[in-house]
């Protein structure tokens, strides 16, 4: 963002062109021409204080001139010596009067002026005409004065229409002073008015509609004021700002297109590699599982051919088992000088083809082995980008673990095979193996009875066995054929227990509960097989013997992680009887041992029989070795 620079002008400018003294100017100008008219006015207020006393003072020398003249003639008259005193004491009013402090006051010091030359005219006609005849006695003294009153008044009231003049003039002055400060101050309102609209209001109003279009998205507008003023710097603050806006706007759009990019790049890879895992964890992979993942690959990083190539630790040759070229060839493989240099590369490398085309290989392993690499033909005018190597990275991650876990799979099918073959082995031995030896040793002693044809009872004693013998092969054959079937079609213990104890049920015409609660207990192979051979072997015995109305079997895992077996049933109980020690029970409890356990058969609480057996499966022993290990 551009850096703001302030711009400083000389001292004169900046008071010349501040909007701030310019306004404080014009009510500086009001408040100045306020102040003089108003002092003006107290001015010429106190030269006109005074001025009525002063009119009535002059105004009351007439009539005391008249006073006194109307005295002078009863004194000449009548000898009265109180009109004497009186009249004295009019002339000393009079004098006293006419230099009395409110007439003196409104007297200029001019003595060229009107008032003043009345005043002394007043002044001289007292002391030398109206005065000497006042105090003159006689009659002829009375009809002389008459006139000269008369004319002193004249000059009398001459001299109040001068003060009343020079009052009015005064005030007619302040008149004046008053209008013309009122007429200033209107001026200067106006202009006031007009510079505050015309530099401040309409800039302002402007700048406002100009941030309500910046507020709409319009980023181009320009305020244009380019005084001098702080209205002027605010513009040009406000253009420099939204010229900022714009470029950071626009930088802010650039990064939101790379940022959109990014996500819609990121949600591409996961795209791949959500349908890469679906494709390579939801099936069994096979080469056009693999060149189907090749081809999204392909199209979604917008690189050349890709190639998945397998070469075991001990083998010479490389196998191509999938490719998006069409001759089924790599580019690379034509290059190479052998399988062994292609592999042996441990890490990922970016190799040059003569022809200016690039070729990324990444080798796909897991934690434990190294089972091959994943090679991708990169155009010359399209180079990798980080994005797509780690992409490719992960993908060739994904595809070496699932090429671990399918041969893993395969060897646990294998380990899985072997043990059914040993269990079968083991079953045949331990049940028709015996019976079939048991039954060669009948038929050699059959042998030897016949040869001797003098015993016929052991002949028949020989044949019952025989008889007995193959009953109870065949039947021991039916359980394992039963057995084997069940182990094969169902993965699950439990429902393979509920298809036996449906079987019986249904043979016998017998009610059997199931009761499976392992938890997370699981079993082997062998463990199972022995689990329901015993379980067999105990509903075969309540069938033929219990002469039981209901049956119920439980598989638990109990509190120190081994597993119980009950069957019981509500029949007649265990009587002693040579059937006691048959062989079947025998064959249960050898299966008890193989188990690493202990089966008994107890009364069962309330009636019948109980079969108990209680054992260790070999992975609770794993585990807890496991634990014990760790603890150390």
């Amino acid at each position: 963002m551009r850096e703001h620079k302030h711009v400083k002008y000389p001292l004169w400018n900046r008071l010349q062109y501040s909007l701030l003294l310019r306004l404080g100017g014009v009510i500086a100008a009001i408040t100045v021409l306020a102040v003089v008219a108003m002092s003006m006015s107290w001015m010429v207020a106190e030269t006109t204080q005074g001025n009525g006393a002063a009119i009535n003072v002059a105004g009351s020398l007439r009539m005391q001139s008249w006073r006194m003249t109307s005295l002078h003639q009863r004194t000449m008259q009548v000898a009265i010596p109180a009109d004497m005193q009186q009249l004295r004491d009019a002339m000393t009013q009079f004098e006293n009067d006419l230099r009395a402090e409110p007439i003196v006051s409104v007297l200029p010091t001019d003595e060229s002026t009107a008032l003043k030359r009345v005043y002394r005219q007043v002044e001289s006609d007292w002391q030398e005409r109206v005065l000497p005849m006042l105090m003159t006695p006689g009659t002829d003294s009375v009809a002389a004065l008459l006139p000269v009153v008369d004319q002193f008044v004249a000059q009398i009231n001459d001299f109040v229409k001068q003060i009343e003049e020079t009052t009015e003039a005064k005030i007619f002055v302040l008149r004046v002073i008053l209008g013309v400060a009122l007429i200033g101050t209107l001026l200067m309102v106006v202009l006031s008015v007009y510079l505050i609209r015309n530099i401040l209001v309409s800039p302002i109003k402007d700048l406002l509609a100009l941030t309500d279009e910046i507020r709409q998205g319009n980023l181009a507008v320009r305020s244009g004021l380019t005084g001098e003023d702080e209205i002027g710097q605010l513009g040009r603050a406000f253009d420099l700002m939204a010229e900022d806006l714009s470029k950071l706007y626009r930088d802010l759009e650039a990064r939101v297109e790379q940022k959109t990019a990014e996500l819609t790049r990121s949600n591409r890879s996961l795209d791949l590699l959500y349908r890469a895992i679906s494709h390579l964890h939801g099936h069994s992979p096979d080469q056009e599982v693999f060149k189907h993942v090749l081809q999204e690959a392909e199209s979604t990083l917008g690189l050349g051919v890709g190639t998945i190539c397998l070469k075991g630790d001990n083998e010479q040759q490389g196998s191509v088992i999938a490719t998006t070229d069409t001759h089924d060839i790599n580019p690379w493989c034509e290059h190479a000088a052998s399988c062994a240099e292609c592999h042996d590369p441990p890490d990922i490398r970016l190799d040059a083809l003569p022809d200016g085309r690039q070729v990324l290989r990444l080798p796909l392993a897991d934690a434990e082995k190294r089972y091959g690499q994943l090679m991708v033909d990169v155009p010359a005018d399209a180079p990798t980008e980080t994005w797509q190597v780690q992409l490719l990275e992960a993908l060739s991650h994904h595809i070496g673990v699932t090429i671990a876990s399918e041969q893993r799979m395969e060897q646990s099918r294998r380990v899985s095979l072997l043990e059914e073959r040993a269990v079968i082995a083991r079953e045949l031995h331990d049940s028709l193996a015996q019976s079939l030896a048991y039954m060669k040793i009948q038929v050699g002693r059959l042998r030897h009875a016949i040869e001797r044809s003098d015993d016929e009872h052991e002949v028949a004693e020989a044949l019952e066995e025989l008889r007995v013998g193959l009953n109870s092969s065949y039947q021991q054959l039916r359980e394992l054929l039963s057995t084997f079937r069940l182990r094969m079609d169902e993965a699950d213990l439990g429902m393979t227990l509920a298809q036996t104890t449906t079987e019986f049920a249904e043979r016998g015409d017998l009610p059997v509960e199931l009761d499976v609660d392992l938890g997370s207990l699981s079993l082997t192979p062998n463990e199972e097989i022995h689990l329901l051979q015993i379980v067999r072997e105990g509903l075969s015995n309540i069938l033929k013997h219990a002469r039981a109305r209901c049956a119920w079997v439980s598989l638990r895992r109990v509190a120190n992680g081994d597993a119980e077996l009950l069957i019981d049933d509500d029949g007649i109980g265990i009587t002693k009887s040579a059937t006691l020690h048959h062989y079947g029970i025998a064959i249960m409890n050898e299966r008890a041992r193989a188990l690493h356990g202990c089966l008994e058969h107890q009364p069962r609480p309330g009636g019948g029989t109980r079969v108990h057996m209680v054992f260790t499966p070999n992975q609770s022993e794993q585990f807890s070795e496991i634990r014990v290990s760790n603890a150390q």
